[in-house]
């Protein structure tokens, strides 16, 4: 059977357009432009790029604004803009002008929300928080069970409001157990999202629909490599530290509404660390009163090294506590003998990253100290 050659399928040019932005990536973006100067650098960038093609053809590629779903966005295989081993989030792609419904359960979070994000459209990646809502502003029910409508037009009660640049809402669900949530990939929330009118069953992806989502794809993926700020630290978060190994403690109350896929409800803290072999970084410090806090580290775009079977994070149930309150963790490479390591993979630079959610008072300072690692167990 010949094949029709009378035209070229705009899908076929696609997937030739993706190949090309791949090629472009590894030369402007896999290099020493984006401080990529190590084999074990380079790796990092590719396995982001890996993440991100797996995340854009889940969530990008068929997406459908006006039947919208909720998709689990991160976990052990699939590492993106900060993932949190102790949290499950989901997205889903809306059309700003529609109404939805929807309807889930906390599950036994400590902490759920739904947040608005604009300019998350066309695959493109959020540049911040339009609206909220928390756990603590909508209704829930003796079982959990709860139900919001987000729409353009105000409600009632639990409205989460839809701006003509919204373009994906996007949940939290913490937990703080002794295992770390998000190392269960078979965990899930109740959650379901749909029309409030009916908009009938969608029709096969064609030619079009398919390169359109494509192209998704490819804003995505440029989203997070080539385009992804690399931005002067005189225009970061005052919450980033700029001394490596050492955090700033004196902004905490700064909103993260301007920042695409932040919580609003949390504190952060931000710090680079830089520890050879034998060397360990040990935190020190207590936490305020407040409904989640942990810590964890990623590499330098913003991953975690592997968590199903070492510890990368901490959170306060995880802590064994000094005998006045306080906690001492440890970051180092290998074990140092004493409790509350966070495990490195080897990797001797990364970010280190806290959060502390929807705290009553201010947090107290975390002060960092670098150490031999064979003196800790002394």
């Amino acid at each position: 059977m010949s094949r029709d050659t009378s035209r070229t399928d705009k899908g076929a040019q696609a997937y030739a357009d993706l190949a090309e932005v791949i090629r472009e990536i590894e030369e402007k973006y896999i290099g020493p432009e984006r401080g990529m100067n190590t084999s074990a650098e380079r790796s990092a960038g590719r396995y982001l790029l890996a993440n991100a093609l797996q995340h854009g053809f889940q969530c990008w590629f068929d997406s459908d604004p006006t039947r919208p779903m909720f998709q689990r966005w991160l976990g052990v295989k699939k590492k993106l803009l900060g993932d949190n081993p102790d949290a499950v989030y989901y997205g889903a792609i809306v059309d700003p002008a529609g109404t939805f419904r929807i309807r889930g359960n906390v599950h036994g979070a400590c902490y759920t929300s739904f947040s608005v994000e604009t300019g998350a459209q066309e695959g493109h990646i959020s540049k911040g928080v339009i609206s909220t809502l928390n756990d603590t502003e909508f209704d829930i029910a003796a079982d959990g069970s709860y139900e919001l409508i987000a729409s353009p037009e105000p409600q009632p009660r639990n409205w989460l409001r839809l701006e003509p640049n919204a373009g994906s809402i996007t949940t939290r669900h913490y937990w703080e157990w002794s295992r770390n949530v998000a190392a269960d990939p078979t965990f899930e929330v109740p959650l379901w999202i749909e029309p409030v009118e009916d908009p009938g069953p969608a029709a096969p992806m064609d030619d079009d629909a398919i390169a359109a989502g494509i192209q998704r794809v490819i804003n995505f993926i440029r989203g997070l490599t080539i385009d992804f700020p690399d931005l002067p630290p005189e225009v970061m978060p005052s919450w980033v530290s700029n001394v490596v190994n050492e955090f700033d403690n004196s902004a905490y109350e700064e909103s993260n509404a301007e920042i695409g896929y932040a919580a609003v409800d949390n504190a952060y803290l931000q710090a680079r660390y830089e520890l050879r072999p034998d060397q360990a970084l040990v935190m020190r410090g207590r936490f305020p009163r407040c409904r989640f806090a942990n810590v964890v580290i990623w590499n330098h775009r913003l991953q975690t090294p592997p968590y199903r079977y070492r510890d990368v994070s901490i959170n306060r149930n995880q802590i064994q506590y000094e005998r006045d309150g306080s906690f001492k963790i440890v970051i180092a490479h290998r074990d140092p003998g004493v409790p509350n390591w966070i495990d490195t993979a080897g990797q001797e630079t990364g970010m280190i990253f806290w959060r502390f959610l929807m705290p009553e008072e201010p947090a107290p300072p975390i002060i960092a100290e670098v150490v031999d690692v064979d003196t800790l167990s002394e």
